[in-house]
């Protein structure tokens, strides 16, 4: 049985290393978030969400449309014509809370009200807020929000897309390492396959013990498993890449073979940008961050609703005024108050103010609640910064301290197998050094993903600031 599936590893083993160099598909990570970026539903999702703050702008905007309507009525009892009436008016609301109207009214009928007038009437009117709503409204409200609101979306989709392609980009990253962990170990099974050959051919001329072999064969099945471990890792993280990748019309991307990365670890521009981007950030100030710049213009939003509640403790005193003509009668304008007009003044006053008080107190917490907001925010910011820049110094430290480790456990290990070639080792001490070299490698490679995921963050902050 442990024939068997000794065998049938070798197969799959095989057949993997003819798909990897016949069939491969490779994938850059300039691509990858590329693919990302144009193709993935989130980056989709936010896109449309500008368009929809958009959209209320240009519906806030038709609070200011002009209205045309039309009228047709017409009673009758018994024979009597109480009345027929046909009429049109234009309705034109203007930007400082002033209405104009304009309008024809046809109206005939036995049996009208003596305040009727009968027969073709034009009229013009005007209505003018005189307190309440004149430096102030509704309508210039919403307009205004809804300008504020479209920074406000703007800024916090581009936040969201940068964190998709940070972790886009660093699932890239963690999938290079689980490869480049895996040829490790691939490489690692070949030299002792090599080796374990060699001893049982030395065991055969007499020259080595027969517990050399068993040696040996100890230490390539142990590569063999670690082996089996890297691949089901690198294939784990070839399925987390494949959450990502997105065909046009947002179809899922099918992974029909294994893809391998065309970039590897050791050649990463971070390793010599990063003290450029350290220095760049020096001069940023999380006051510029796009995630401080949602909570100023969140801070315009509520002191627009703080100005339009403001204007509830003022009377609301509507001055109105109609010009009217009758058809077939030439016009007499002026003076406006001598003929054919009429006007009307409106006065309301909340006596107690309760609810003016009320909405006013509320429009100010929640001010104070977004500056609360506001400042945690750039806290939050200034900890992030530092601490990814400590991260990023840090692991460029360890990058050299690994190196400079990995380069004296090669040189034990080449020492150890000279002194095992001229007798004065043993199999035991060569699997020993190489174990320990394996091991460095691995956290040669675990270190540098670090450093380039640290990187990333930075990089991608950098991305959150405005110009």
């Amino acid at each position: 049985m442990k024939n068997l599936n000794k065998i049938l590893f070798i197969i799959v083993f095989c057949f993997f290393q003819y798909g990897q160099a016949q069939d491969s598909l490779k994938i850059s990570a300039q691509e990858f978030i590329s693919a990302v970026k144009n193709y993935h539903p989130l980056a989709l999702k936010y896109q449309l969400q500008n368009k929809i703050a958009g959209s209320e702008i240009t519906k806030a905007r038709g609070n200011f449309d002009p209205v045309l309507a039309a009228k047709l009525g017409e009673k009758n009892i018994d024979g009597t014509q109480y009345y027929q009436q046909k009429n049109i008016e234009l309705g034109i609301p203007t930007w400082y809370g002033i209405d104009l109207t304009a309008s024809y009214n046809d109206l005939n009928g036995q049996k009208l009200n003596s305040s009727d007038t009968k027969g073709g009437l034009y009229q013009m009117g005007i209505t003018i807020p005189l307190a309440k709503n004149l430096l102030y409204d509704k309508r210039r409200a919403l307009l205004d929000q809804a300008k504020f609101a479209l920074k406000m979306t703007e800024a916090e989709q581009a936040v969201l897309t940068n964190d998709l392609l940070l972790d886009a980009e660093n699932t890239y990253w963690e999938w290079v390492q689980s490869f480049e962990i895996y040829r490790l170990q691939s490489k690692a099974v070949e030299i002792n396959k090599a080796r374990l050959n060699l001893t049982q051919k030395t065991f055969e001329y007499g020259e080595r013990a027969a517990i050399d072999t068993v040696e040996a064969l100890s230490q390539l099945q142990s590569f063999e498993l670690q082996q089996q471990e890297a691949y089901l890792n690198f294939v784990k993280n070839t399925q987390q890449l494949q959450v990502f990748l997105w065909k046009d019309h947002q179809e899922l991307y099918e992974i029909s073979q294994l893809i391998y990365p065309s970039d590897g670890l050791s050649n990463h521009a971070a390793y010599s940008d990063f003290e450029f981007l350290l220095q760049e950030l020096q001069h940023k100030t999380t006051d510029n961050h796009l995630s401080v710049l949602y909570y100023l213009e969140k801070n315009n939003v509520l002191e627009s609703e703080r100005k339009l509640k403001w204007q509830s403790f003022l009377p609301k005193l509507d001055f109105t005024y109609n010009f009217f003509n009758k058809e077939n009668y030439r016009a007499d304008y002026l003076p406006l108050f001598d003929n054919n007009f009429q006007y009307g003044l409106k006065l309301e006053i909340p006596v107690f103010q309760r609810e003016a008080r009320a909405s006013y107190q509320m429009a100010k917490f929640k001010i104070l609640q977004n500056q609360l907001d506001t400042k945690l925010k750039k806290r939050e910011l200034d900890t992030k910064m530092e601490t990814y820049k400590n991260e990023l110094v840090n692991y460029h430290l360890q990058i050299n301290l690994s190196q400079n480790n990995l380069a004296n456990y090669q040189k034990l290990l080449m020492a150890e197998e000279t002194k095992y070639s001229n007798g004065e080792s043993s199999l035991f001490l060569i699997n020993s050094r190489e174990n320990k070299v394996i091991d460095a490698q691995e956290k040669f490679i675990s270190i540098r993903t670090k450093f380039l995921k640290s990187f990333n963050k930075l990089k991608w902050m950098k991305e959150n600031f405005s110009l």
